[in-house]
């Protein structure tokens, strides 16, 4: 049985060294490029769809031009005026989730958090953005934990006497 992949757009983008460096309007391309030559979804059976905040990029390649990558723009949030109210991209996953009939099946690729506990909590499964690029290249080196900041004595009394000036009037 295949599964549906679905892509938090931006944040893989932004957390992926290879794609962050690039204009967004490239890094939409080179990320759908990336599924399509190096298959981090595995079998071509399996659904693909990426999902991105923002109007439509009327010059993005459709579905056909793809590959069978399903490819959704959330427009921004507009209310008033007979505007209707449009989702983010991180509400138009839950809500693809939600409504699914087998959300088991599905795989969502984002590092959000709120994501991550919603998609859960459906049923669905995660993959973290380090997990998903790994799969289609191994060789890449990410790390799975960002580094340790450690703060000296004297920095963390400083940061309690200025929150304390500030908070505890």
């Amino acid at each position: 049985m295949s599964l549906h992949f679905i892509l938090d757009g931006y944040n893989i983008i932004k957390r992926s060294d290879f794609l962050a460096t690039q204009v967004l309007k490239d890094g939409r391309r080179e990320l759908v490029r990336f599924i399509s030559e190096k298959k981090p979804c595995g079998s071509s059976n399996n659904k693909v769809t990426v999902v991105f905040d923002g109007a439509e990029d009327l010059d993005f390649p459709r579905q056909r031009d793809n590959k069978g990558i399903e490819v959704i723009f959330t427009p921004p949030l507009r209310a008033g005026a007979g505007f209707t109210s449009n989702s983010s991209a991180d509400e138009r996953i839950k809500k693809i989730v939600k409504e699914s009939r087998n959300p088991k099946r599905i795989v969502v690729v984002s590092d959000d958090r709120e994501i991550q506990f919603t998609i859960r909590s459906y049923g669905a499964q995660i993959m973290t953005v380090a997990e998903f690029i790994q799969k289609g290249n191994p060789s890449l080196k990410i790390p799975q934990n960002p580094p340790k900041i450690e703060l000296t004595y004297q920095e963390i009394a400083k940061i309690n006497r200025e929150l304390k000036q500030v908070w505890l009037k």
